[in-house]
């Protein structure tokens, strides 16, 4: 369980790293982009992986060049919506948001819907609207960032599922797909560097090289807890979620006071228990 545990404290910290990174005036295109060069460096000579598998599938192009776009744009929207909807509100939509492709599973890919995963779907919908809704509806970004969060999560793991589904590994896959996300990211960072919104600087980069490596720390420690738990999958899909949903509500709520209301608490019940009915 270990790892399972690492696997959620970083993914936890990079939620944290997201808040400060306003407070520490960081620059997150820049940072993002200089993620995605450090979690590729890591992919390559942690996990030994190549692009090339995926990238020989031609069936894997639409999804990469998706994901591609997708992994950056839903990356800096995790950012504002931290910012502005807090810790415990995004990491909970990104947390549920394997529900949208265990929906797509079964209405695109051919997956059988059970009575178990219908329950689960519908708990999941009900989770993420108590989550979200606040009593001041105007307040900036409250409600939206954390939705987008929820419905690109879902797409970017749509994206894996029809990249595996073409016959591409997983360490494979991630890596091209970070790869190809390098090229739209850098375009936009330099973009705005060259007209002066905002100037390349060691800071904004060295935030971004800690952000990824907690990024891909994340992803490693996760797979590792499924390589040693290889019969125990839904134990390590329950104990990610409940353990990332936990640990957010509890450094949202106490380290950055972030208010909930007696319906957001009532949407994180129900987020527990759409996790547990799934496992």
């Amino acid at each position: 369980m270990f790892p399972i545990f690492l696997a959620v404290v970083f993914s936890v910290t990079v939620s944290v790293l997201l808040k400060l990174a306003r407070r520490a005036d960081v620059d997150i295109v820049q940072a993002v982009a200089t993620n995605y060069i450090v979690a590729s460096l890591m992919a390559w000579q942690v996990l030994g992986a190549t692009p090339r598998a995926a990238m020989d599938a031609p069936a894997t192009w639409p999804a990469l060049v998706a994901l591609g776009i997708l992994l950056p744009a839903i990356f800096v929207v995790l950012a504002h919506s931290v910012r502005t909807a807090g810790i415990v509100r995004t990491d909970v939509a990104q947390r549920l948001s394997f529900f949208i492709s265990l929906f797509a599973a079964f209405v695109f890919l051919g997956d059988t819907l059970t009575s178990r995963k219908a329950i689960g779907i519908a708990l999941a919908l009900v989770a993420v609207g108590c989550v979200l809704w606040r009593k001041r509806s105007g307040e900036k970004g409250g409600g939206w960032a954390p939705l987008l969060v929820f419905a690109g999560f879902g797409a970017i793991d749509i994206c894996f599922k029809l990249v595996a589904q073409a016959g591409a590994g997983f360490a494979s896959a991630l890596l091209a797909a970070f790869l190809i996300a390098l090229v739209p990211c850098w375009i936009v960072a330099l973009g705005r560097a060259v007209t002066g919104k905002a100037p390349l600087a060691w800071r904004h980069i060295g935030f971004g090289v800690l952000l990824g490596a907690c990024n891909f720390a994340n992803i490693l420690f996760y797979v590792k807890a499924h390589v040693a738990l290889p019969d125990s999958p839904s134990l390590v899909f329950a104990s990610m979620n409940v353990g990332v949903v936990a640990l957010g509500t509890l450094v949202g709520a106490l380290g950055f006071r972030e208010k909930l209301t007696v319906t957001n608490w009532l949407g994180l019940a129900l987020a527990l228990a759409a996790i547990a009915v799934m496992s």
